[in-house]
């Protein structure tokens, strides 16, 4: 039985094991063949990446799953006109068509001394800022809302009642709607905090310029919300999302709401946008509880079945010898008489995945650090990584593009805070990474849909991959054992995996197989069949 294209793994599974039970005792062989298959995991041609176990049975020699880290380039962009400043933030970020957009919070803190923070200087703002490559990025004159007299800014949102609703546009999230029954006039979608009543706002653009509500009154009311809360279209199961903050103990009380426990995250589905069905708290494989300011989750688009995230991990160290030997102690002991967590509490970003959107991988490792102490960074709200990563072109020429992600830094400092761009290989995450002594991964069973399989990976000048295709039971395959591969070396987002016969493996389509990589000095990041 091959498994159809339009068929679910669900549906698969239900159907072999049906199968398997209708057939007479005397095909013993072919019932085992049905098991082994609805036992297998149907990975279709997906691109599946190593952010979690879901493909692993074991981890042989020195393999191991690596983290990997950002790598910092340019300021990509300063907040520093006079409706922005430092407490600018929350930022939203995705290509549409050849453009990338930006959606953040403008807002200005100011730090004084003996300890006072003033933050009424301005209201907040929702801004907007594009770019044609996601380096470069501008500011246009959007003419909407008035600033001091004039509408030469790029304000987006303003503050303004609507309907029995008060939105705060400092907490925006912002993304532009893969529904394709989305109305021309909502293809781009927002969700927005409300303050009276609690909760947050539904709104919808045409153009992702001019932004009208969707309704008068919150659509989610049970969280805390003060945080960057995000909703967005989930193209694998049709369905829309939405994540916000929420605390452990945090208890309604009509309008407002009664902070308590960990900072932590909830999420929802809907058919519409506006209703929302019932409420899951995030669960974690093997993660303690920590304070998760904002979580940044959307599906990746490259493999959009595993949901990515980039939640904020916040510390606080108290008052050390350390704490005093990071940069700016003199902001830092202002801060700290104002609110002490204002001044010893210290942010970064971190990595989590799932595939279901609830039980998630977190990685308890730091995915973004603060990184080399300089001015501007080790503070709260530093490394606030945006909502999400985008494609961009590489600095090296004739290389593949690769991921960006933003962050911020420079917050509560000055008049004005700034949004750093970091990159990282496509796919590359985590990877299954080996010394020159050596190392393997086996994976579960499964069973594929495509006639080659493709790696994304990289080797030392000296190190190498094999690759041995096994049946269900671990017997290496004719013509595709370790014997049959020659080493594979080099650095590549996509290259064919292939034995001494070639790389064609569209016999075994459909058949569960186990896959053997042994790695020596080698990182494997993804793979695929195609």
């Amino acid at each position: 039985m091959k498994t159809p294209a339009c068929c679910s793994r669900r549906d698969f599974i239900r159907q072999t094991a049906a199968a398997a039970i209708a057939l007479p005792a005397a095909t013993s062989v072919t019932r085992a063949q049905a098991a082994e298959r609805a036992a297998a995991m149907d990975i279709g041609s997906r691109r599946e990446l190593f952010v979690d176990d879901f493909l692993i049975e074991r981890l042989a020699g020195k393999a191991e799953l690596r983290l990997h880290h950002p790598e910092p380039r340019e300021i990509a962009l300063v907040h520093d006109a006079p409706w922005e400043g430092s407490g600018s933030g929350y930022h939203s970020v995705f290509q549409d068509g050849k453009l990338y957009r930006m959606y953040y919070k403008a807002w200005q803190l100011d730090v004084q001394p003996p300890g006072t923070v003033k933050t009424n200087s301005h209201p907040l703002y929702c801004c907007y800022a594009e770019s044609d490559d996601g380096i470069r990025w501008r500011k246009p004159e959007l003419g909407l809302f008035e600033f001091k007299g004039s509408k030469k800014n790029n304000i987006a949102m303003a503050p303004g009642r609507i309907g029995e609703a008060n939105p705060d546009p400092g907490h925006p999230a912002v993304f532009k709607d893969g529904n394709p029954d989305a109305p021309a006039d909502a293809r781009y979608k927002a969700i927005v905090r409300s303050e009276k009543p609690h909760g947050v706002l539904a709104f919808k653009s045409p153009d992702g310029i001019h932004w009208t509500p969707m309704s008068g009154k919150p659509v989610i009311t049970e969280g805390a919300f003060d945080s960057q809360n995000l909703a967005f279209w989930d193209p694998m199961r049709g369905e829309y999302r939405a994540y916000w903050r929420i605390f452990t103990a945090g208890v309604a009380n009509g309008t407002t709401w009664k902070p308590s426990g960990v900072r932590a995250i909830r999420t929802a589905t809907s058919k519409d946008f506006l209703n929302w069905g019932p409420h899951a708290d995030l669960k974690y494989v093997d993660s303690p509880p920590e304070h998760l300011y904002t979580n940044q989750i959307k599906p990746y688009p490259r493999a959009p079945h595993i949901f990515i995230g980039f939640p904020t991990r916040y510390t606080e160290r108290g008052w050390s010898d350390s704490m005093r030997s990071l940069p700016e102690l003199q902001n830092r002991e202002w801060r700290a008489k104002a609110s002490l967590r204002y001044g010893t509490a210290i942010t970064e970003g971190l990595l989590m995945a799932s595939r279901d959107g609830v039980t998630f991988k977190r990685w308890n490792e730091g995915f973004l650090r603060p990184g080399i102490e300089r001015e501007g960074t080790w503070n709260y709200g530093h490394q606030y990584i945006a909502w999400h990563l985008v494609e961009t072109k590489s600095a090296l020429e004739g290389a593949p593009d690769e991921l960006s992600l933003y962050a911020v830094e420079s917050y509560w400092t000055g008049n004005s805070s700034a949004l750093r761009r970091y990159t990282l290989r496509l796919d590359g995450f985590v990877s299954v990474n080996a010394p020159m002594s050596g190392g393997e991964l086996v994976t579960r069973p499964l069973t594929f849909k495509g006639g080659k399989l493709m790696m994304n990976f990289a080797t030392s000048a000296a190190g190498d991959v094999r690759v041995e295709i096994q049946s269900a039971a671990g017997k290496p395959l004719d013509h595709y054992t370790l014997d049959d591969c020659p080493p594979i070396f080099g650095d590549a987002i996509e290259r064919v995996v292939t034995w001494k016969n070639g790389g064609d493996v569209s016999a075994l389509a459909g058949q569960p197989v186990r896959l053997r990589f042994v790695l020596r000095d080698a990182d494997l990041f993804a793979i695929q069949f195609c």
